[in-house]
């Protein structure tokens, strides 16, 4: 008996596997269509209905955020006016699964007035719009995934999947970096994280808890209680950070059953703490603090040549920066 447990792992079996199918049949077909676009200073323009206009949409979005500019035009819409957005010369990628879609067909006469070189995202090379194009990208013919074999499954998939592949290939040729990602998405965390430092979003060592090795452990619980960022920063007596101690040491040292009376700062410490600096994206910083086993949530930030303390980045402040 079938189960829908079931139903979810042969759908996303079957998915995975005409992903990798489709993978292995990339050709010089998929090469054209990157040059082409490439050598176009203009944008281009991709062009569906029902789930697959949804699919170019994204497509276009992906490529637009990636630094080629795209835009998507329904195929009803585009005979009612919208044709208006096309240049002469603009690519146009046709999306339909089955290459037969009739809004897309009665565009192809008037797409050519436009000498647009049309690229076609087609399931079945042999349909009128795979025979009319200029170029072929062939998702395959396989069946659908769900349980009906019915639903657009495997072919929306494998459509975005290619769409996906353009942009980065398109990214590849283009030389594209993360800098160049940022200045398209400046309101975006993902931006923020690229254009951002770490040292314009720390708290300053002044709004931190700060005492030395030497110092009680309650006198320790008071600094931090008085500054609550999650953590204290422990330094010699020039400001060099020799350690940290986080919320998490207090509860671990309490539940040991360690005196606060009479144990120092220095005997629940972190020693050379994993540490950032100013300069280091937010990102970057990110990345230190969650690709790890065991999360941490606050950083201590020094100076890399002197690792004098300057504050604490806590993730609450990486998420936060940019948005006031």
């Amino acid at each position: 008996m079938t189960t829908p447990l079931n139903s979810a792992r042969a759908l996303l079996q079957a998915e995975a596997e005409a992903l990798s199918e489709l993978a292995s049949r990339l050709d010089g077909s998929f090469t054209k269509a990157v040059d082409l676009i490439a050598a176009h200073a203009g944008k281009v323009v991709l062009c569906g209905v029902g789930k697959s206009g949804l699919i170019a949409q994204k497509v276009a979005a992906t490529l637009c955020s990636t630094g080629t500019p795209a835009i998507f035009l329904h195929a009803a819409d585009a005979v009612h006016g919208d044709l208006g957005i096309l240049q002469p010369g603009d690519p146009v990628i046709l999306v339909s699964r089955s290459g037969s879609t009739a809004e897309l067909v009665r565009l192809l006469p008037v797409l050519r007035t436009f000498k647009s070189p049309l690229i076609a995202i087609v399931g079945n090379v042999q349909s009128p719009l795979a025979t009319q194009a200029d170029i072929v990208l062939d998702i395959g013919a396989r069946p659908e995934a769900d349980p009906l074999g019915l639903v657009p499954t495997t072919s929306a998939l494998l459509t975005l999947a290619l769409g996906d592949a353009l942009a980065a290939a398109l990214m590849t040729k283009r030389g594209f970096a993360a800098a160049d990602f940022a200045r398209f998405h400046p309101a975006g965390q993902l931006g923020r994280n690229l254009l951002l430092t770490v040292g314009e979003a720390l708290q300053p060592l002044e709004r931190c808890a700060v005492v030395a090795a030497e110092t009680s452990l309650r006198d320790t619980v008071i600094a931090m209680t008085r500054h609550p960022h999650g953590a204290a920063c422990i330094l010699s007596a020039d400001g060099v950070l020799v350690g940290l101690i986080t919320d998490g040491d207090l509860r671990r040292a309490l539940s040991r059953g360690v005196d606060l009376n009479v144990a120092k700062a220095g005997d629940i410490m972190t020693k050379n703490p994993i540490r950032t600096h100013p300069a280091v994206s937010l990102g970057d910083a990110a990345r230190v603090m969650e690709d790890r086993p065991s999360q941490i949530s606050v950083l201590p930030v020094t100076e890399p040549s002197t690792q004098r303390c300057l504050g604490l980045l806590r993730i609450h402040d990486i998420y936060q920066a940019g948005l006031v």
